[in-house]
């Protein structure tokens, strides 16, 4: 069974960083692309980054361009997300996926940006 968990949201305050983790399962998405994804309250899901395979080549939203990097670790089946800079515009669900033969999800985990 392939499963995504994403990890390491919380409550930061406005100019702090956090660091969230996809680790996956059951799959090892070696030759995939990941992504990280957001949702915050009242508005469409946005795509945040994506990371090729080889993690060769990254590519952001451009209201996260130079704050956020993602990166991979395929040793360990895990892609992050470094955040800094957080701002109050950046509360939201964080998503990671991969499309491999089929549209994977993981359960989202919630960062919170308040004073």
């Amino acid at each position: 069974q392939v499963q995504l968990v994403e990890s390491g949201g919380g409550v930061v305050q406005p100019g702090g960083s956090r660091r969230l983790a996809c680790a996956a399962s059951g799959c090892a998405f070696r030759n995939d692309a990941r992504r990280w994804y957001r949702q915050a309250p009242g508005k469409e899901r946005e795509d945040v980054a994506r990371i090729t395979s080889a993690g060769g080549s990254t590519n952001y939203a451009e209201s996260v361009k130079g704050r956020f990097t993602i990166s991979r670790d395929n040793a360990k089946n895990t892609v992050y997300l470094q955040m800094n800079s957080l701002n109050l515009e950046d509360t939201a669900v964080y998503y990671c996926n991969v499309w491999s033969g089929a549209d994977y999800w993981g359960q989202g985990t919630l960062v919170t940006v308040s004073s």
